[in-house]
């Protein structure tokens, strides 16, 4: 005789937490989230059904394999996460869980999700993040690999600022700067328009575009004068 689990019928989808890696496709278009184990080679949207990693045609979460979305039931769990070196440039996600799902002690594994919040920490030098920008050391096939960045170390990498990121994201996700120093609240306002602490961001995400691209010229312009002398 097998025993059921009781049923649950929440009036409201359940929240939960996690980690994940921020992603860009190639041609700058989409944006999403990849998972940091077992789920990190299917990257995913805002609002999004789950599928078995291991290719099965089961629907997740399956009783018998561990497929499915991941969450905690606890901010601070989550967040100890990010202490670990090869997490220090995920982002903190705070998810509704959707469709079907598997209470754990913990968190919940389950069929469908939509990300309302993603919290970036700070920069690696300890400042402030104003962008997601590209990380040289990961990625995957038609997806560039992000990390979060301040307006002094984007310089000429491929990026995006955080309210740009939010926006190729759709489905109303609203993108947060974390501990790092001001503008902890940078984000999309409720109506989808910029504020004050994101204009901000963006103007000093451009500025340290402008700065490295007139150091280029700078440097290009005292190549040519060299050349010049010489000849």
């Amino acid at each position: 005789m097998r025993l059921r689990l009781p049923a649950e019928r929440p009036t409201e989808p359940p929240t939960g937490y996690k980690i994940a890696r921020p992603v860009l496709s190639q041609d700058g278009t989409r944006a999403g989230f990849t998972g940091v184990s077992l789920g990190s080679a299917l990257p995913y949207g805002v609002l999004d059904d789950a599928s078995c990693v291991y290719g099965r045609r089961h629907r997740s979460p399956a009783r018998l394999c561990d497929c499915g979305f991941h969450c905690v039931h606890d901010r601070a769990t989550a967040e100890a996460l990010l202490s670990a070196a090869e997490h220090r440039a995920a982002v903190l996600l705070e998810v509704s869980v959707l469709g079907a799902y598997i209470r754990f002690e913990r968190g919940f594994r389950y069929a469908r999700q939509r990300v309302r919040t993603a919290t970036v920490g700070p920069c690696a030098c300890g400042a402030t993040a104003v962008a997601l920008a590209a990380d040289d050391d990961w990625g995957r096939p038609g997806w560039r690999g992000l990390a979060p960045a301040c307006a002094g170390c984007v310089r000429g990498r491929t990026s995006v600022s955080l309210a740009g990121f939010a926006r190729l994201a759709g489905e109303g996700l609203r993108v947060v700067a974390g501990v790092g120093g001001a503008a902890p609240n940078a984000g999309l306002t409720a109506d989808g328009e910029l504020g004050v602490p994101e204009l901000v961001a963006e103007a000093a995400l451009l500025q340290a575009r402008l700065d490295w691209f007139q150091t280029q010229l700078a440097r290009l312009g005292e190549r040519g004068a060299g050349g010049a002398e010489r000849d």
